[in-house]
């Protein structure tokens, strides 16, 4: 039986994803992507796919109201800031931002009909924004909005989440704390060191979800053979067979 190809998700609503040439996340990222992608020569190994935009219901299933309004309004503006001067706002952010989160949850609408056994997105994990802001380049969270989408849209009641960025995934750790049913793994470079400066080892969850949440934060400089070694011995204590797991 051949395998299926893994999804991944291409074109101009994710590249338009940035804050500028001079902007730390700038406009390169999904070309650099493609590129490196296309020298790889993976041929039926991957299938491209197209985008598509979030509708505000589905924004809303992570992020509040106010929110979302605030963010449509300084998109109409065109100026200033979403958060404390890390995130720019300019004309379109809530359409192109919302092109992100459509584009992940296109992805994992292809992994649950069974089209695709893995999905991946080049510009997508927006991690950062919280429930009622935005924060480090992150304006929808597109992976808290993807957990939400599971449960509510394929009926999904645990779900695993494995976050490997070297940045803490605060916006998902704070917006789902409290929530037994999301199992969230997070291995990081050290918040003492790093932005945001979150993740310490003893946040484990709070309430009925205490222990539901491992971060598992790496000294700066940590070798490929330490991380291996850190996930293996502690993630396999976390699970309990979730319905799903996502990773970003």
């Amino acid at each position: 039986m051949q395998e299926k190809p893994v999804y991944v998700y291409k074109g101009d609503a994710l590249a338009n994803y940035g804050f500028g040439d001079d902007h730390p996340f700038g406009p390169d990222r999904h070309e650099a992507f493609q590129l490196e992608l296309a020298d790889a020569r993976l041929g039926s190994a991957i299938e491209y796919a197209g985008t598509r935009r979030a509708s505000v219901d589905e924004l809303s299933l992570f992020h509040s109201a106010d929110y979302i309004d605030f963010i449509a309004k300084k998109s109409a503006e065109g100026t200033g800031f979403l958060d404390g001067g890390d995130t720019p706002a300019y004309s379109g952010i809530f359409d192109t931002a919302s092109d992100v989160v459509g584009t992940t949850l296109a992805a994992v609408d292809a992994v649950m009909s069974g089209a695709a056994t893995r999905s991946f997105t080049p510009i997508a994990g927006l991690h950062h924004a919280g429930r009622e802001h935005a924060a480090g380049f992150c304006v929808f969270n597109d992976c808290g909005i993807a957990l939400e989408y599971l449960r509510q849209k394929h009926g999904l009641r645990r779900i695993a989440y494995v976050d490997i960025d070297a940045h803490h995934g605060d916006g998902v750790f704070y917006g789902f704390e409290d929530d037994p049913d999301i199992i969230f793994a997070d291995l990081h470079e050290d918040g003492r060191y790093l932005y945001p400066g979150t993740g310490a080892a003893t946040e484990t969850g709070k309430g009925a979800a205490a222990g539901t949440k491992l971060n598992i934060p790496m000294p700066p400089g940590a070798k490929r053979s330490q991380i291996l070694v850190s996930m293996r011995s502690r993630l396999g204590k976390l699970y309990k067979k979730p319905s799903a797991s996502t990773t970003s």
